[in-house]
């Protein structure tokens, strides 16, 4: 009983981690199409703001509940990091869905350089850039006769704000001896530590413990499944998200501002990549490669789910994730202890990499028989 007891919450812990990786990714790819290469490093950007946080408030009386802190700080970081990647590159791309996987590519690799070379130096002449150029872009813009100034704005702002950001910046590095000084981290691994109240786990017959961070970041998914599920019918922003998606040239005929519904879909997105870096964070080190670890699970979640349903990315991540845990942790072993050919095969995959490898070829053969997933899309659109 308990040895199905720790396969079963195994499992459900796993996939819970990849459902909240792939929340977020299932929303933007449902109703974009955009195959977004950066949500991984969004993820990595929140669990870095969860670092952050921490440090922030580890003498404060707010120590031990810094983690809610954390996850409203990352997932407003992140999302607004969403928010002008959509209205930066992802605009200029809609129906290019190979510019747009080679475009949010390089943005991942310069998310993970920017933290492995991120000094205050850099950070100051950052901030002067954005404060410069956007800030006369924004005065100018109120302008009646902006659209005919805007090409000789960002021309003319543009170099200028980058050369004043960083003949600023270096002055003060060179000054304050900043060049080399990190912000808390850079090309190094760092670790989150737990609140107390998550450290330890749950006993329960058998001798197995349940682990306290692994049942916090179940109940966070739970939190945002629902949250999702509320937001999309249950509110009016929702709504437009839903018909956008079901048919967006039909949605901008009945007046619904289907670009600005564009960046917001993808703010939140973001914003729930942010969420899942904080529940990562509790799990290893973070390192400018986390995200790495899991974008090829995430996408392997919204496709066998079903591209664009929420329902579907649900039961996709805890089969994935049950199936992977049984296979890693070796639990069909014994199972097929009749069969040493099959125990021996069991077995040469009891590992995390090399059960991510039967999951993959099981992935395969499934979408041979079904190619839009378990939960596949339905309409006019579709059917065209």
């Amino acid at each position: 009983m308990s040895a199905l007891l720790e396969s079963l919450f195994g499992g459900l812990s796993i996939g819970s981690v990849l459902l909240l990786a792939a929340l977020g990714l299932a929303i933007i790819f449902g109703l974009m199409g955009v195959i977004n290469m950066a949500h991984g490093e969004l993820m990595m950007l929140g669990a870095y703001t969860t670092f952050v946080v921490q440090n922030a408030l580890k003498k404060t009386a707010l120590a031990e509940v810094y983690i809610f802190f954390a996850l409203i700080a990352a997932f407003l970081v992140t999302a607004l990091i969403g928010l002008l990647l959509e209205r930066g590159v992802i605009r200029y791309l809609y129906g290019r869905p190979l510019e747009t996987l080679l475009a949010t590519w390089g943005v991942s690799l310069i998310l993970q350089q920017f933290v492995r070379t991120l000094s205050w130096q850099f950070v100051i002449g950052l901030t002067l850039f954005c404060l410069l150029f956007f800030g006369v872009f924004g005065v100018v813009s109120r302008r009646p006769d902006f659209e005919r100034m805007r090409g000789w704005v960002i021309g003319l702002m543009l170099p200028l704000s980058a050369a004043i950001a960083v003949v600023v910046s270096s002055l003060i590095g060179q000054t304050f001896k900043l060049a080399v000084t990190k912000p808390w981290f850079g090309t190094q691994g760092v670790d989150v530590t737990a609140p107390r109240w998550l450290r330890g786990g749950l006993q329960i017959a058998g001798g197995y413990q349940l682990p306290y961070t692994r049942l916090f970041i179940i109940a966070l998914t739970v939190t945002c499944v629902f949250g999702v599920y509320w937001f999309l019918n249950k509110t009016p922003w929702g709504l437009r998200i839903r018909a956008v998606t079901q048919n967006r040239n039909m949605s901008s005929c009945l007046g619904i501002p289907t670009k600005t519904v564009d960046a917001l879909t993808f703010a939140i997105g973001s914003g729930l990549a942010g969420m899942a870096g904080v529940a990562v964070s509790l799990l290893g080190s973070v390192s400018p490669n986390t995200g790495q670890a899991y974008i090829v699970d995430t996408f392997m979640v919204v496709v066998v789910g079903g591209v664009g349903k929420l329902v579907g990315s649900i039961v996709a991540a805890g089969a994935i994730g049950t199936v992977s845990y049984i296979i890693g942790s070796n639990a069909l072993g014994p199972l097929v202890s009749f069969s040493p050919v099959l125990q021996s095969f069991f077995e040469f995959f009891a590992s995390a990499s090399m059960a991510k490898v039967m999951v993959f070829a099981l992935i395969i053969v499934f979408l041979q028989f079904r190619p839009a997933g378990l939960f596949p899309q339905k309409g006019r659109t579709v059917d065209a």
